[in-house]
């Protein structure tokens, strides 16, 4: 009966995550980060790039966004027609820019991001959990085919394929798993792990590195007793993330003295 009890358990906790790393749809920058009609219309018309350039930064300018390209542009989207908010990137098979991007799984059938990535984890641990459970409890009768006792043939088979599958995906879960831990406690995406987002002072995968405890909040929420639940805990809505060491005038849109200037805003830093 026991045994019963905590399979249904891992069974209906690893059903809910997967269901819901699946069917929660990616979340995509809200309206203000589109271009308007008449911002469409000048930077299309315009064919000269330091024009364009600028005709991005002045919306920019309005926008809480603080990374850039490599090149020191701003992160635009010529497909979505959109300002790329910090951590957000377009995904070439969703067709869609993605709030804080991981990568897209092809075990889910979808995209990871801000709006799923705590409902991959949990779906990643109880998968590990449901394998060990399965491994440990068909072991014994592995020793059993091991030491001639199982003596029905049909027996073996379901013995051995249990197992075997059991921990190969035991073994290529632990690795995956581990690796996203990694990530969440150093507050990195997969992407930004592979390729450091862009600041005022150049490439820093560290820059949305605020400690461990504050990078788990970040993904699980300040609830604990909803860590371990597929239900949306959060922080923030996918489109700002505290950054190491923030004050407006590392803003790098907001860095340019001409435009401090003509605003008549105080250079001098908070």
């Amino acid at each position: 009966v026991a045994y019963l009890i905590i399979f249904h358990i891992l069974f209906v906790l690893f059903v809910w995550t997967y269901w819901k790393s699946i069917f929660t749809l990616p979340v995509q920058p809200g309206k203000k980060y589109h271009m308007s009609y008449a911002d469409k219309e000048r930077y299309e018309n315009e064919e000269r790039p330091e024009v364009q350039r600028q005709i991005l930064a002045e919306m920019a300018r309005k926008l809480p966004v603080y990374t850039r390209t490599g090149n020191g542009g701003i992160r635009f989207c010529d497909r979505c027609q959109l300002i790329k908010p910090d951590r957000c990137h377009h995904c070439s098979v969703c067709a869609v820019c993605v709030l804080k991007m991981d990568h897209h799984c092809p075990w889910v059938n979808n995209c990871i991001g801000f709006s799923n990535y705590k409902f991959f984890l949990l779906f990643l641990a109880y998968s590990l959990l449901y394998c060990l459970y399965i491994a440990a409890t068909v072991f014994k009768y592995f020793i059993k085919y091991w030491t001639g006792e199982l003596t029905n043939g049909r027996s073996k088979f379901h013995v051995l394929f249990l197992l075997f599958v059991a921990i190969m995906f035991f073994v290529s879960l632990m690795f995956l798993f581990g690796y996203h831990c990694w990530l969440v406690s150093r507050n990195r995406s997969t992407l930004e792990a592979f390729s450091a987002p862009v600041f005022q002072n150049g490439p820093d995968k560290n820059g949305f590195n605020l400690g461990f405890v504050k990078n788990l909040q970040q993904v699980f929420g300040e609830e604990k007793k909803l860590w371990l639940l597929p239900i949306a805990s959060s922080q923030g809505d996918g489109h700002f993330f505290p950054m190491r060491g923030l004050c407006e005038a590392q803003n790098p849109l907001l860095a340019n003295e001409e435009q401090w200037e003509d605003d008549g805003i105080d250079e001098e830093p908070h």
